[in-house]
């Protein structure tokens, strides 16, 4: 049965309200800026220096910001949740804002590391999406530190064609995760290259939740499963990937586990270059595993002032949709849906149906205990043969 996609702007599982489709923009370029509202008070010193994922801004918005406020953005960026962890946990790293996920933001929270914010002076605080800000609460308690930069799911993406020809006469799987955890696919789909995310907290979650235990869990027995599932399939993976996007784009890798956005990113790239091969972020039948990624400003930040300016011209609604837009992550401001290109709106892994989000899996935080037990168990994993 098909389902009619519904603007579903940041609402998650079971919390989700639906809505009615917006209408589609007339241009896919940067909306005139806000100007209504006062401007936040800034340092003396106008410079703002941000710690981020790449790809996740389009250049227009900083720079926008830029000649706007005068402020010089220096922004860099990290390539794994556990390399981002590390940095701001051991503090004295220049940083102003840092943008941190679900895996690490309720230890940072709690440990001091983001510092409270005080959000009766952002202006458009008002168009976070309340269902996600009650998600973001439960690493967060009363929403004091972080705004939702955006979200989106770990799942299987696939170049249709070559996937396709690789599996001959056998059929795609009712469960879409066996593409890449039945060694009987797995086997078949080498032939055109099997990539997994270069996580450890992506891929052992997910392995848990196939054998049916907890995706948080650190307990041995239930690693131990997820591990033993693991080694059927590992002779069959050619790599551990931290560059989804141009993996599957080129031609590298004709399935992977991989965010949701990268894989719709390198669907709109290869379109781009001309290629009759399909790209898609699948949506299996048993879910994939929730994210999101928020903004904090560091306990150690230099330029306070600043930061908030930059945290309340991200909420003007253009500068969110041009997020997701750009970048194909779903966005938690609710006031960026009428923004959304024709193009977002039709694509049922960023505009999902309540169904398919229903199924989605929150983890919630992962333990110490957890994180490390996985990272071992990833270890193991790569160096296996």
């Amino acid at each position: 049965m098909q389902l009619s996609p519904i603007l579903c702007i940041g609402a998650m599982a079971a919390l989700l309200s639906a809505c009615s489709p917006a209408p589609a923009p007339s241009s896919t370029t940067v909306a005139p800026m806000d100007t209504a509202a006062p401007p936040l008070a800034l340092d003396a010193e106008k410079v703002l220096n941000i710690y981020n994922w790449p790809d996740y801004i389009p250049p227009e918005t900083i720079a926008a910001f830029e000649k706007e406020t005068g402020i010089k953005v220096n922004y860099d960026t990290y390539e794994s949740n556990e390399a981002m962890h590390a940095k701001v946990a051991a503090g004295n790293t220049g940083y102003d804002i840092a943008v941190t996920g679900n895996v690490f933001a309720k230890q940072q929270v709690a440990g001091g590391i983001m510092q409270a914010l005080e959000t009766g002076k952002l202006t458009r605080y008002g168009n976070l999406d309340k269902h996600l800000m009650a998600k973001l609460a439960l690493d967060d308690p009363g929403n004091r530190h972080l705004i939702p930069w955006a979200w989106g799911f770990t799942t299987v993406g696939i170049n249709t064609s070559k996937a396709q020809k690789a599996l001959g006469g056998l059929p795609m799987p009712e469960n879409a995760w066996d593409l890449v955890f039945n060694p009987v696919y797995t086997r078949k789909l080498k032939a055109c290259g099997i990539a997994f995310q270069d996580s450890s907290t992506d891929v052992i979650p997910l392995a848990l939740h196939h054998v049916g235990k907890n995706p948080s869990s650190a307990d041995a027995a239930d690693l131990q499963a997820a591990t033993d599932m693991l080694a059927k399939v590992r002779p069959d993976i050619r790599m551990f990937s931290s560059g989804m996007i141009d993996d599957l784009a080129s031609g590298k890798a004709c399935v992977a586990i991989g965010w949701s956005s990268e894989i719709n990113m390198a669907a709109s790239r290869i379109k781009e270059n001309g290629s009759n091969d399909v790209i898609e972020a699948l949506i299996p039948r048993t879910g994939g595993i929730f994210f999101y990624d928020a903004m904090g400003i560091l306990k150690e930040a230099k330029h306070v002032k600043n930061a908030m300016a930059f945290v309340d011209f991200y909420l003007r609604p253009e500068y969110a949709a041009a997020m997701t837009n750009g970048f194909n992550y779903p966005t938690g401001n609710t006031a960026a849906a009428a923004l959304l290109t024709p193009d977002v709106q039709q694509n049922r892994s960023i505009n999902m149906s309540e169904e398919a989000i229903k199924r989605l899996i929150f983890t919630g935080a992962l333990s110490a205990e957890a994180r490390s037990s996985m990272q071992q168990a990833f270890v193991a994993f790569k160096k296996a043969k």
